[in-house]
């Protein structure tokens, strides 16, 4: 199924309670929560108590993506504070692993992550254990990138080695997707669109229901 996973990171920080619930009553299942620490990303963004606050508010699935230095070191806190699928970067994992079984202890989803730059095989003995890999369709750190169109290729093989080895996993995508491209992604095969800008610009609600139209096409 296609969702549209809605990146905060967008969002207006001092109404955060609000647009979550404006994303949710357009019918919005699932919201992508950017965690950055200054050191695996140049920007520090929103961390443990920002996601314990807006857990008590909302019901949405929380797709938490660390772009943290050694994620292991805080996959159990963000499991507390209200995270229902954690998302790691395979580039900053010392034992991803290791991790991965971790965080799925702790009965949660878990996806993996990949830079533009950095190979698919990187999963090759990993994606068995995986609920969903994430692959950055821009370099991380920075919202409102434009999309890299290699990227595109990347999504299609990733699908292909999926159906190959007959597993249930998620393709997420993430940065520079919009109206105007989101049929390229999921055509390609991601069925997980992280949307930032394009949710909360303007009119959060329309924009939803404009994703939603289009997803429709592809889910008849």
């Amino acid at each position: 199924m296609i969702q549209l996973v809605p990146s905060i990171l967008a969002a207006d920080f001092s109404r955060l309670g609000e647009e979550l619930q404006i994303i949710e009553d357009a019918g919005v299942k699932m919201v992508h929560i950017d965690v950055m620490d200054g050191m695996f990303v140049p920007s520090i963004s929103v961390g443990l108590p920002v996601i314990s606050s807006i857990r008590k508010k909302s019901s949405l699935c929380f797709d938490v993506h660390l772009m943290v230095e050694d994620p292991a070191r805080y996959t159990k806190q963000f499991a507390e504070a209200g995270a229902d699928i954690i998302t790691i970067h395979a580039e900053a994992a010392k034992h991803l692993h290791r991790t991965i079984c971790e965080i799925k202890t702790m009965g949660k989803q878990v996806g993996v992550v990949l830079n533009p730059s950095t190979p698919l095989n990187v999963l090759d003995y990993v994606l068995d254990d995986l609920d969903s890999v994430l692959l950055m369709t821009v370099n991380p750190g920075f919202g409102g990138q434009d999309y890299i169109p290699q990227m595109t290729r990347k999504i299609s093989e990733l699908s292909a080695i999926i159906k190959e080895r007959g597993l249930n996993v998620n393709i997420e995508v993430d940065g520079g997707i919009k109206l105007s491209n989101v049929h390229e992604v999921i055509e390609a095969g991601a069925n997980w669109i992280v949307a930032g800008s394009a949710v909360f610009g303007k009119d959060p609600s329309q924009n939803v229901k404009e994703f939603h139209k289009i997803f429709q096409k592809y889910q008849k």
